[in-house]
């Protein structure tokens, strides 16, 4: 009874105290305890569960908030299926750790093909590489293919002087390079001579090999087919159409030809020009071995070029220190041009005396080859060239007058031949005149001329030396004035071979 009148008592005061507390405390202090009972009324509003027990004389009250409540039965129903919670909770880690398992073998998995994919594409760049280097290599096989089926058309198509000229022409090269002697070369240019009107019987392929092989068929070559005419080499500066100036050029190309015809043999020495088109030289080749000429005291090295020009055997000369004489944009008018054309005409014997050549006629034209009469006659004449005659064509009438020290350049002496009976020039006692040191030193001389019939200021020596001349018309444009140079040229060949 007095636990109930209690609880009844302690109710009543909750409701009363607000009250008391907001009539009575005033001021500030009222306003913070009211709003205190107010919280705790707020939570007095809350729906309230009284639990009462009595145990011995006290007693307690106890305020259950529903939340509380739900969250004890929460409580209560976990701790009933604390076994399944558990159960699942464990199924939940196994799984867990199966996924985790299943993720890591795809990463593997992944890296794996990632690893595969770099090593694909690396085979698959080194396959395209490789396709592309075959390709290359098919191209220039290809390339090569074509090249040697040009060749050998080329070959099919060279006429016989071609042949006969490029067989000729690596016999200077054998003696140059020492693959054969002096002796045999000219056993074999006799042998390739009686050889021309058969030519085709020796092997054209041989001819694209090096100078052994040509020199082992040589050997081989039967001994069929003669021919007798002349052998005739021109020292020149002009040949059509590898350099042109004047008409020199085209009656060096012409007259070749028609000698070919007769029976002779014909092949040109040129200085080699940097202006030389050599799109016209078939077979254009360098001999492997420098070839030295004297000139100003010392000896120079050459490089020698060997080709074929309208069926005619052609030799450029090419100087290595006096490089810059030849490598000009014209052919003449220099103040040098003695000494560029006597270089050159010195060089051209040197490389005859030492291929072993042994020409019935060396063919020379007008004074920038005129000084080869004197070098022959002074220097060459007894180094294999016994045998050799010399013929001057005059078709240009400038003298070539230089001081007589000048001759020291190309090994003559001054003292012997700064004679009027020489090379002192008729009218200027103190020059030497070097056309007319052609005409003295030459067996027989052509004079080319439609209005003079000599040379002028060179009348005295003409008429000392009349027995030696020839006289043509000039020029060669039509076929009957090619035929009666030919004519005069075999005719004067053929009275300079009985000398």
């Amino acid at each position: 009874m007095m636990g109930r009148f209690r609880v009844f008592y302690l109710f009543k005061l909750h409701l009363l105290l607000p009250a008391v507390f907001y009539f009575v405390v005033p001021g500030k202090f009222c306003r913070r305890r009211l709003k205190l009972f107010q919280t705790m009324q707020a939570t007095a509003n809350l729906p309230t569960i009284w639990n009462l027990s009595l145990r011995g004389s006290s007693s307690k009250v106890h305020i259950v908030n529903p939340r509380h409540r739900k969250s004890h039965a929460l409580h209560c129903l976990r701790s009933e299926g604390h076994e399944e919670f558990d159960n699942s909770q464990k199924s939940l880690g196994q799984s867990s750790i199966t996924k985790e398992a299943k993720h890591k073998d795809i990463w593997n998995l992944f890296r794996e093909a990632q690893k595969n994919i770099m090593i694909l594409n690396k085979q698959r760049l080194a396959a395209v590489d490789e396709l592309e280097q075959l390709k290359k290599d098919k191209e220039e096989l290809l390339e090569r293919i074509n090249q040697l089926e040009a060749e050998s058309q080329i070959v099919i198509k060279k006429d016989k002087s071609s042949l006969f000229w490029e067989l000729l022409l690596r016999i200077d090269s054998m003696v140059i390079n020492g693959l054969v002697n002096i002796e045999e070369a000219s056993s074999m240019r006799k042998l390739v001579k009686e050889h021309e009107a058969n030519i085709s019987v020796f092997p054209l392929d041989v001819l694209q090999q090096g100078d052994a092989e040509i020199l082992a068929e040589l050997r081989r070559f039967t001994n069929k087919g003669k021919r007798n005419g002349l052998h005739v080499i021109h020292i020149c500066t002009e040949m059509a159409p590898l350099v042109s100036v004047g008409p020199l050029a085209s009656y060096i190309t012409g007259l070749s030809c028609a000698l070919q015809e007769e029976g002779y043999m014909v092949e040109v020495i040129l200085p080699k020009y940097s202006t030389l088109d050599l799109d016209e030289i078939e077979g254009l080749r360098e001999i492997e071995a420098d070839a030295y000429s004297y000139f100003d005291g010392q000896l120079h090295a050459n490089r020698i070029w060997n080709g074929v020009v309208s069926g005619i055997g052609v030799t450029l000369i090419q100087p290595v220190y006096y490089s810059s004489m030849f490598s000009r944009d014209k052919v003449y008018g220099y103040q040098d041009d003695f000494d560029r054309f006597a270089y050159f005409s010195r060089a051209s014997l040197d490389y005859i005396a030492k291929s072993g050549k042994q020409p019935d006629v060396l063919h020379i034209h007008n004074w920038q080859t005129a000084i080869v009469g004197p070098l022959f006659w002074d220097v060459f004449v007894n180094q294999g060239l016994e045998g050799t005659r010399i013929l001057l064509t005059c078709q240009d009438f400038d003298k070539g007058l230089v001081p007589p020290e000048k001759l020291e350049l190309c090994g003559l002496d001054p003292a012997e031949l700064h004679r009027l009976d020489r090379l002192q020039d008729n009218t200027n006692p103190h020059f030497v005149n070097i056309l007319k040191g052609g005409v003295v030193y030459s067996n027989k001389v052509v004079i080319m001329s439609s209005s003079h019939s000599s040379i002028p200021g060179l009348e005295p020596t003409l008429a000392i030396h009349k027995d030696k001349l020839f006289f043509a018309p000039f020029g060669m444009d039509n076929s009957m004035e090619k035929d009666l140079c030919c004519d005069l040229h075999v005719s004067a060949y053929t009275s300079i071979k009985n000398l």
